[in-house]
This record gives structure tokens, sequence and C-alpha cells, in this order.
């Protein structure tokens, strides 16, 4: 089964699309992938109208079985997008006049919805009692996605740890979860609160993976701002900063993509409001800027694929990359990117960064990631789970 939207398009895009339209399954994914991929990345209203019709729908969406939409709602889910993706879908069922399936669509925002509004009613809370304190708080990360939301509320403040465990245990009765040995280098504490059933990862004074980033997460404040998100207002990171917060959980983390990065970054890129000579200025201090090059990269030949055309970046981003979408591939339900050798190279430029700058206690910290790495590998292994490592 081919899932699509229909699109009607303009004449220099047509045989882009039209081609594309024909790989069920690009960069090795699944359909529920390509199906949620072509709602989301349908190109804007410059080039194309989505007007479904009657004739065009039975090709492809419209037949999607209760089975495969329960597959593409559960993607839908871990990638953090069934808000931007379901919605598309129901407006496309409306159109079509098909009840039994905009129901099911329905049933799943609103579910969605009332998860998003509980967890955002707690997270305005907690920055409250932060600002009531005098403490700074950043909403990091979570808020990217919106009008979808993660499977976690992500902050980061440069108040001492022993403030912000008095304040979480007092304010909220929170537990704090066990932490792992990447929690403990990367200066992080989760929490669990009674009546949110996400829990609140809070980042203190340091940002990547083992804290080695000092640099960004001490400006992080300074260069934050106000953002509306519904009828509630929160602090999120300055564009540049977000990008940098992304690039260091995906090229030197996690190693894949969910669907939200891609739809994310696409959507900041295009509202203008990245500064990509600050960019390049901050990570390459930072000793990221390969590493942002080739995830943005990454996103437009993404985006490209679908929308006939990438992302809007200079060109001095693109000869920066030191590899693009070309080496994307989807499996165990995400879009991954090699370790070997393309981020192990990133991470030996990051550290040789480190070490050029003098950041001796950073470039230690930063050291150990290899070791973690292997650590949580064989824990996963032998007991199926790499908690208390990684």
């Amino acid at each position: 089964m081919t899932l699509q939207t229909t699109i009607v398009v303009s004449a220099p895009t047509a045989p882009i699309l039209a081609n594309m339209t024909k790989t069920s399954s690009p960069f090795c994914s699944s359909k529920a992938l390509t199906a949620l991929s072509q709602l989301l990345l349908a190109p804007g209203p410059a080039e194309v109208q989505i007007s479904p019709t009657p004739a065009e729908l039975h090709l492809g969406i419209t037949e999607i079985n209760r089975e495969q939409f329960d597959e593409m709602l559960a993607l839908a889910q871990s990638h953090h997008v069934v808000m931007r993706g379901l919605d598309v879908f129901l407006q496309i069922m409306r159109h079509a006049g098909d009840d039994c399936r905009a129901e099911w669509a329905a049933t799943a925002l609103a579910a969605e919805a009332a998860r998003i509004e509980n967890a955002i009613s707690f997270l305005q809370r907690i920055c409250g009692a932060f600002r009531a304190e005098g403490y700074d708080v950043t909403v990091i990360k979570s808020l990217d996605h919106w009008p979808d939301l993660g499977s976690d509320l992500d902050l980061y403040t440069n108040a001492a740890s022993t403030n912000v465990l008095q304040l979480m245990k007092l304010n909220f009765e929170a537990q704090l979860a066990p932490r792992s040995w990447g929690d403990r280098l990367a200066r992080k504490w989760n929490f669990v609160i009674p009546g949110l059933p996400e829990a609140v990862e809070i980042h203190m004074g340091r940002l990547g993976q083992t804290g080695e980033q000092v640099g960004i997460a001490a400006s992080l404040a300074t260069r934050s701002r106000l953002a509306v998100v519904g009828n509630r207002t929160f602090r999120v990171p300055a564009a540049e900063d977000r990008v940098m917060i992304s690039v260091l959980q995906r090229m030197y983390r996690h190693f894949y993509f969910r669907l939200c990065d891609i739809v994310d970054t696409a959507t900041l890129s295009e509202s203008g409001t990245i500064d990509y000579e600050h960019l390049r200025f901050s990570s390459k201090i930072a000793g990221i800027w390969k590493g942002v090059a080739s995830y943005l990269a990454i996103v437009s030949d993404y985006v490209g694929h679908y929308r006939g055309r990438g992302l809007d970046i200079p060109p001095f981003v693109r000869s920066a990359a030191r590899f693009g979408g070309d080496e994307l591939h989807f499996s165990r339900g995400f879009l991954r990117i090699p370790i070997m050798p393309q981020s192990a190279k990133l991470y030996g430029s990051q550290l040789t960064t480190l070490l050029l700058n003098r950041e001796l206690k950073n470039s230690v910290r930063l050291s150990l990631l290899p070791c973690l790495a292997t650590a949580a590998a064989v824990g996963q292994k032998i007991t199926g789970s790499d908690k208390g490592i990684w």
C-alpha cells in the first residue's frame, strides 16, 4: 500500500514530486514513516495546494485500515508529530467524506491534546516556581515541537542543584529518579511528579552528553527569549541555541533523527530567525560546527526529497557538512545516521577543539564518552537495557 497526500503542483516542481511518489520507502523507511513524512512535509502554499479529490485519494491514504492507522499513530507518537501529522490526515478524511477514518484521527488527536494540556500546565507551574525563587529557567527541546510535545519536559537552569532539588520537592512533591552515569556526567536530574506522566529533566550548568559544553550553557539564559505557546508564555532558547542543542542530542548522543527534528528545524529555518553567521561562530568555539552543518544538510536533504527543494541555507553550511541525507536510513523505528566513521569523526573533531582551547576538564569529560557508550552497548546486549549507564 502506498500512502500519500494528493498534491496539486506548479510546473517547476511537478516532475520531481511525481517521481518521489513512486518511491514507497525513501531512506529505507517503512510505509508508515513515508506516509507521515508526506503528511508533514507537503510543499508550502507558494508552490502547492493540498486539495484532495475523490478520484485521487483512492490511490493511497483513504484505503488505510485500522491496523495500518494504529501503526502510523504509534510511529507518530514516538516521533512527536501526532498533532501535526494527524491534523492533516483528519482534514483529508473530512474532505473525502470518510467519517470513519476521520473519527480515528479525531479520537487520537483529542487524547494527545489532553496529555499535552496536562503536561503544559505542570510546565507553567514549574517555571513559575523557579521565577518566584529568582532562579533562571529555560525550556529546552520540549516546546520545539509545538503544537506537539515530547515524552518528557526538559529544562535548563544555572541554579545550584541543592536549590533545585529543594524547590521540586517542596513545590511538587517530586521524587528524584535514579541517575545513570551519563546523567551524572551531564549534570542532569530527572524528577517524577504526582499527576504528571512525563518525567521532568533538568540540566544544570552544563550541556552535552558528558556535560562538556559549558560555553553554550553559559550564554543560554541571557540569549533566551519569550515565546507564546497556546495561551501561555515560556522562556525558550534563541534559534541558534535551539539548533546546537538539537545537534548535541542527535549527532553526538543518540545518532538518530525523529521526524519532529526534521519538521522543527525546517520550520525554524523557514521562519528566518537563524543567524547562520552567529551559529557558525558559536558552534566552532564549541567544536561542533561540522556536526551542525551535517545536521542541517541531513534535514535539508530529507525535506528536499518530499518537497522538491531543501532548506534555504547558506553555501558555507553545505560546504562544511561532512555528510548529508544520503547516509540516513530507517532502522528500529528511527532515522539513523552511521556511527562509524561519520559520527566518530565528528566526536574526534569536538574533542580536538576542546583540547586546543585548553578546556582540559571538559576534554576529560568528553573522553569518557566512548567508554560510556561501550558500557551501555554491553549492558544492552546482556540485560536488554542500558539503564543506569546511558
